[in-house]
């Protein structure tokens, strides 16, 4: 069934034998040609350090707008805090309509080059609030495990692709990234929503993959396939959503689909529901040519190569609201 999005434990996978790893990886390439998405448990995520993250996320977005503001993003590529509003994710494949109705804070790698401009445009700097001591440490924590399971999982797909399994990763040793702590206020707070504003607009994500830590609600998250259109996608507690992003379609010249997902507006039905989701964006080496497998790894789509960093920030120029 198309609806089906199968779930990687992987905790089995490392012990797994061949042709249990054949079953698993037939499933996984089946879900990700037709949704791009699967869940992931075994990840060893401690759920302290995940629950110490969203709690320490969600008391920024209680401080005082002057002060997030001194916080606020200052280019489309940065760290920090963005507002209610300040986003359009459908705007990036020509469907913009309403804001975005969540605020979001930034997190990225500390990566360095040695080269200024280089390193300001694509390892720009966190933002730390002075007034909020442990979310710096925390964060750090969260996002070293994040981290080492996007590599974990880089290395399943390279193995599922029949490829060698530093394919992905050899290519990610200084790989952009982004840590969001999303904040889906109430509709109470929010006061109403105009016709066809969403949390989050339908989009597809930007890098290779993405991993997820959601709370479930009615006002959550929906994911699209061409056979089905729209549904949610099931809800596992202490799995993490992995699903691709345009960089992994174009890779693999679309043999697996980046996921085309939104996430529903505050409903009538929950009016004080108010949602925070954890969101890892993986991306590779900024400098990474992105060249298309050829068939019949690929798809055979025959896309065309692209520099990893500069279609990254193309797109998310793209995804920012005008005034």
């Amino acid at each position: 069934m198309s609806r089906d999005i199968p779930v990687l434990d992987l905790s089995e996978w490392k012990t797994a034998d061949a042709a249990r790893r054949s079953e698993i990886g037939a499933a996984l390439d089946a879900a990700l040609r037709e949704t791009g998405a699967f869940l992931l448990r075994g990840h060893g995520v401690p759920r302290e350090l995940t629950d110490r993250m969203r709690t320490q996320g969600r008391a920024f977005f209680d401080l005082p707008g002057e002060v997030k503001q001194q916080y606020a993003v200052s280019r489309p590529y940065d760290n920090g805090w963005r507002g209610l509003g300040a986003l359009d994710v459908g705007a990036v494949d020509g469907q913009a309509g309403t804001p975005d109705l969540h605020e979001a804070y930034h997190v990225g790698p500390s990566h360095s080059t040695g080269d200024p401009a280089y390193d300001a445009t694509y390892y720009p700097r966190n933002k730390w609030p002075a007034e909020q001591p442990g979310l710096q440490d925390t964060a750090l924590e969260y996002t070293g495990h994040m981290t080492r399971v996007a590599h974990e999982v880089l290395d399943v797909l390279a193995s599922v692709l029949g490829l060698p399994e530093d394919f992905f990763t050899s290519r990610s040793q200084r790989a952009t990234w982004t840590q969001n702590v999303n904040w889906y206020p109430s509709l109470r707070s929010v006061g109403g929503v105009r016709e066809g504003q969403m949390r989050v607009g339908p989009h597809t994500d930007f890098g290779t993959l993405s991993l997820l830590d959601r709370q479930q609600g009615v006002g959550g998250l929906e994911v699209w396939n061409e056979e089905d259109g729209w549904f949610k996608p099931p809800f596992e507690p202490d799995t993490l959503v992995v699903n691709l992003g345009d960089l992994m379609n174009l890779w693999t010249d679309g043999r697996w689909s980046s996921l085309r997902h939104r996430v529903l507006a505050p409903s009538d039905a929950a009016p004080d529901e108010e949602l925070v989701s954890l969101v890892y964006f993986f991306e590779t080496d900024p400098d990474t040519e992105v060249v298309p497998l050829a068939a019949p790894v690929g798809g055979g789509e025959e896309m065309g190569a692209v520099i990893a960093g500069e279609s990254i920030l193309e797109k998310v120029g793209a995804s920012l609201t005008l005034g």
